[in-house]
Protein backbone atom coordinates (compact mmCIF):
# COMPACT_ATOMS: atom_id res chain seq x y z
CA UNK A 1 0.00 0.00 0.00
CA UNK A 2 3.00 2.04 0.93
CA UNK A 3 4.36 1.83 -2.55
CA UNK A 4 1.12 2.84 -4.72
CA UNK A 5 0.45 6.09 -1.97
CA UNK A 6 3.99 6.86 -2.86
CA UNK A 7 3.35 6.17 -6.62
CA UNK A 8 0.47 8.92 -6.39
CA UNK A 9 2.62 11.47 -4.72
CA UNK A 10 4.92 11.27 -7.31
CA UNK A 11 2.29 11.85 -9.75
CA UNK A 12 1.13 14.68 -7.84
CA UNK A 13 4.00 16.10 -7.31
CA UNK A 14 6.00 15.39 -10.38
CA UNK A 15 5.24 17.98 -13.10
CA UNK A 16 5.97 21.46 -12.08
CA UNK A 17 2.97 23.74 -12.54
CA UNK A 18 3.40 27.40 -14.34
CA UNK A 19 2.16 30.03 -12.06
CA UNK A 20 2.59 33.97 -12.76
CA UNK A 21 2.66 36.51 -10.44
CA UNK A 22 1.10 39.50 -12.22
CA UNK A 23 -0.56 43.07 -10.88
CA UNK A 24 0.94 46.70 -11.24
CA UNK A 25 4.07 48.17 -10.46
CA UNK A 26 4.30 48.17 -6.60
CA UNK A 27 1.66 46.09 -5.67
CA UNK A 28 3.79 43.74 -4.05
CA UNK A 29 4.81 41.02 -6.70
CA UNK A 30 8.38 40.07 -5.15
CA UNK A 31 7.42 40.39 -2.03
CA UNK A 32 5.10 37.92 -2.11
CA UNK A 33 7.12 35.57 -4.59
CA UNK A 34 10.12 35.27 -1.71
CA UNK A 35 8.09 35.50 1.21
CA UNK A 36 6.59 31.83 -0.40
CA UNK A 37 10.03 30.70 -1.43
CA UNK A 38 12.55 31.84 1.39
CA UNK A 39 9.35 32.22 3.88
CA UNK A 40 10.90 35.96 4.36
CA UNK A 41 11.12 39.49 3.57
CA UNK A 42 13.54 39.89 0.78
CA UNK A 43 14.62 43.55 -0.22
CA UNK A 44 13.49 44.22 -3.59
CA UNK A 45 13.88 46.91 -6.25
CA UNK A 46 11.14 47.33 -9.40
CA UNK A 47 11.23 44.37 -11.52
CA UNK A 48 12.21 45.25 -15.03
CA UNK A 49 11.52 41.98 -16.74
CA UNK A 50 11.05 38.86 -14.69
CA UNK A 51 12.10 36.97 -11.60
CA UNK A 52 11.58 33.14 -12.34
CA UNK A 53 11.82 30.71 -9.34
CA UNK A 54 10.85 27.39 -8.16
CA UNK A 55 8.45 27.31 -5.31
CA UNK A 56 7.51 24.13 -3.42
CA UNK A 57 4.28 24.15 -1.38
CA UNK A 58 2.46 21.03 0.33
CA UNK A 59 4.07 18.35 -2.34
CA UNK A 60 3.45 20.93 -5.38
CA UNK A 61 6.68 22.43 -7.09
CA UNK A 62 5.55 25.67 -8.98
CA UNK A 63 7.52 27.33 -11.36
CA UNK A 64 6.86 30.84 -10.62
CA UNK A 65 7.41 33.73 -12.92
CA UNK A 66 7.21 37.31 -11.37
CA UNK A 67 6.39 40.04 -14.35
CA UNK A 68 7.27 43.65 -14.15
CA UNK A 69 4.13 45.82 -13.94
CA UNK A 70 5.44 48.90 -15.04
CA UNK A 71 2.93 50.48 -18.00
CA UNK A 72 5.93 50.27 -20.47
CA UNK A 73 6.52 45.86 -19.67
CA UNK A 74 2.59 45.07 -18.61
CA UNK A 75 2.32 44.68 -23.21
CA UNK A 76 5.26 42.30 -23.03
CA UNK A 77 2.84 39.79 -20.56
CA UNK A 78 1.29 37.93 -23.19
CA UNK A 79 4.64 36.49 -24.04
CA UNK A 80 4.26 33.86 -20.73
CA UNK A 81 0.95 33.08 -21.02
CA UNK A 82 1.22 29.49 -22.73
CA UNK A 83 1.03 26.60 -20.40
CA UNK A 84 0.02 28.82 -17.65
CA UNK A 85 -1.53 26.88 -14.89
CA UNK A 86 -2.75 29.48 -12.57
CA UNK A 87 -2.24 33.57 -12.02
CA UNK A 88 -1.64 35.06 -8.88
CA UNK A 89 -3.12 38.62 -9.54
CA UNK A 90 -1.65 40.99 -7.11
CA UNK A 91 -3.26 44.30 -6.05
CA UNK A 92 -2.02 46.92 -3.56
CA UNK A 93 -5.42 47.82 -1.44
CA UNK A 94 -3.81 51.01 -0.53
CA UNK A 95 -3.70 52.42 -4.01
CA UNK A 96 -7.30 53.76 -4.58
CA UNK A 97 -6.32 55.90 -7.30
CA UNK A 98 -4.94 52.74 -9.67
CA UNK A 99 -7.63 50.12 -8.87
CA UNK A 100 -9.29 51.15 -12.44
CA UNK A 101 -6.05 50.54 -14.22
CA UNK A 102 -5.49 47.23 -12.41
CA UNK A 103 -9.16 46.38 -13.21
CA UNK A 104 -8.70 47.19 -16.46
CA UNK A 105 -5.64 44.85 -16.65
CA UNK A 106 -6.85 42.15 -15.37
CA UNK A 107 -9.85 41.78 -17.76
CA UNK A 108 -7.45 42.72 -20.80
CA UNK A 109 -5.25 39.53 -19.83
CA UNK A 110 -8.55 37.59 -18.68
CA UNK A 111 -9.35 38.04 -22.71
CA UNK A 112 -6.48 35.77 -23.95
CA UNK A 113 -6.68 32.55 -24.98
CA UNK A 114 -3.91 30.92 -23.89
CA UNK A 115 -5.47 31.71 -19.94
CA UNK A 116 -8.72 30.75 -20.04
CA UNK A 117 -8.17 27.33 -18.40
CA UNK A 118 -5.52 29.17 -16.04
CA UNK A 119 -7.27 29.46 -12.15
CA UNK A 120 -7.01 33.43 -10.99
CA UNK A 121 -5.96 33.71 -7.34
CA UNK A 122 -6.61 37.71 -6.47
CA UNK A 123 -4.42 38.84 -3.66
CA UNK A 124 -5.70 42.51 -2.01
CA UNK A 125 -2.36 43.32 -0.89
CA UNK A 126 -1.30 45.82 1.59
CA UNK A 127 -4.23 45.11 3.95
CA UNK A 128 -1.51 46.11 7.13
CA UNK A 129 -2.12 50.06 5.60
CA UNK A 130 -4.56 52.30 7.50
CA UNK A 131 -7.30 53.80 4.97
CA UNK A 132 -6.41 50.33 2.22
CA UNK A 133 -9.37 49.34 0.68
CA UNK A 134 -11.58 46.22 2.40
CA UNK A 135 -11.14 42.99 0.91
CA UNK A 136 -15.31 43.37 -0.33
CA UNK A 137 -14.15 46.85 -1.59
CA UNK A 138 -11.50 45.18 -4.11
CA UNK A 139 -13.78 42.81 -5.05
CA UNK A 140 -16.42 45.03 -6.27
CA UNK A 141 -13.70 47.97 -7.79
CA UNK A 142 -12.21 44.78 -9.39
CA UNK A 143 -15.95 43.92 -10.97
CA UNK A 144 -14.30 40.32 -9.87
CA UNK A 145 -18.88 39.26 -9.39
CA UNK A 146 -19.05 39.51 -13.46
CA UNK A 147 -16.39 36.54 -13.72
CA UNK A 148 -17.84 33.87 -15.62
CA UNK A 149 -16.48 30.25 -16.53
CA UNK A 150 -13.16 31.33 -14.30
CA UNK A 151 -12.14 29.36 -11.27
CA UNK A 152 -11.32 32.00 -8.70
CA UNK A 153 -10.97 33.49 -5.14
CA UNK A 154 -9.94 36.75 -3.64
CA UNK A 155 -7.83 36.75 -0.43
CA UNK A 156 -6.61 39.57 1.68
CA UNK A 157 -2.93 39.70 2.63
CA UNK A 158 0.25 41.52 3.87
CA UNK A 159 3.33 40.53 2.23
CA UNK A 160 5.28 42.40 4.15
CA UNK A 161 3.65 40.20 7.77
CA UNK A 162 2.82 37.66 5.57
CA UNK A 163 -0.85 36.97 6.50
CA UNK A 164 -2.95 35.50 4.70
CA UNK A 165 -0.59 33.92 1.97
CA UNK A 166 -0.84 30.45 3.96
CA UNK A 167 -4.58 30.40 3.08
CA UNK A 168 -4.41 31.51 -0.49
CA UNK A 169 -1.60 29.06 -1.55
CA UNK A 170 -3.89 26.40 0.06
CA UNK A 171 -6.65 27.44 -1.98
CA UNK A 172 -4.21 27.39 -4.83
CA UNK A 173 -2.61 24.07 -4.13
CA UNK A 174 -6.32 22.42 -3.19
CA UNK A 175 -7.68 23.74 -6.56
CA UNK A 176 -4.97 22.99 -8.99
CA UNK A 177 -4.32 19.26 -7.31
CA UNK A 178 -8.82 18.74 -7.71
CA UNK A 179 -8.25 19.57 -11.43
CA UNK A 180 -6.30 17.08 -12.32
Amino acid sequence: MGGLLSYFKSFLGGRELRILILGLDGAGKTTILYRLQVGEIVTTIPTIGFNVEQVTYKNLKFQVWDLGGQTSIRPYWRCYYSNTDAIIYVVDSADKDRIGISKDELFHMLTEEELENAILLVLANKQDIDGCMSLSEVHQSLGLDTLRNRTFQIFKTSAKKGEGLDEAMDWLSNTLQSRK
